[in-house]
């Protein structure tokens, strides 16, 4: 087995979520058999959304220092719990080297494929840095339609999770903002903020319901083990 190297913090429930599935998917006879883990859970990277937007700083020194850190540590290969940070992930894999990063958008798309074979429309439940820097727009490709939800209600609604609000209201309006992406033909949802799935999730709506947080995961046991 690999010792994996988790980037997180971004947020971080959404690491702990992740954290969480990961050792639930392994499979083990006793507690010897799970991954050797090594997390860096820091939430005060520079915000990726102020960053796309050219209003703040950008979290790449963040993100290279992490990489860096969790390979003296020991990390063989290398996973990131937050999809707006992958429009960084060039600075990652050139500070890796030689060690793997696994990218969470290259998952989550084949995840969707075998999901829903021949999908032509994705829902994208995604912030505004990943929607911006096109990452899964790119990663579909042109063949694939993208509709996303009405930013000016989804971004405090991913803000209200941020602060730990994971009730029914929260709840109620993430999946009002899925409704809407099916009305507007989407045949699959992709809830791309790890975020996301800490409210909504695949009883919650009309069409298959794909988290990037759960390709992810399988994505790093397949890379791991």
């Amino acid at each position: 087995m690999k010792t994996v190297g988790v980037i997180g913090g971004m947020g971080p429930a959404a690491t702990l979520d992740f954290l969480a599935k990961l050792h639930a998917a392994t499979l083990v006879r006793d507690e010897a058999d799970h991954l050797h883990v090594i997390t860096d859970n820091d939430p005060r990277r520079a915000d990726r959304n102020a960053a796309m937007r050219a209003d703040g700083p950008s979290p790449a020194p963040s993100l290279v220092a992490t990489t860096s850190g969790l390979i003296a540590f020991g990390a063989e290969v290398l996973v990131m719990p937050c999809n707006a940070a992958h429009a960084w992930a060039g600075d990652i894999v050139a500070a890796a080297g030689a060690v793997p990063f696994v990218s969470i958008v290259d998952a989550a798309v084949a995840a969707v494929r075998v999901a829903v074979p021949g999908a032509t429309c994705v829902g994208l439940l995604a912030v505004e840095a990943t929607q911006s820097a096109r990452l899964y727009h790119d990663g579909f490709g042109p063949d694939v339609a993208i509709v996303e939800p009405d930013m000016a209600a989804f971004m405090p609604l991913i803000a209200a999770i941020k602060a730990g609000g994971t009730g029914p209201e929260v709840r109620a309006a993430m999946a009002a903002q899925a409704a809407a992406l099916v009305a507007a033909g989407a045949q699959v949802l992709l809830a791309a903020c790890t975020e996301v799935p800490l409210v909504f999730g695949s009883g919650d709506a009309t069409v298959p319901v794909v988290s990037a947080t759960d390709a992810l995961v399988a994505a790093t046991l397949a890379a791991a083990l």
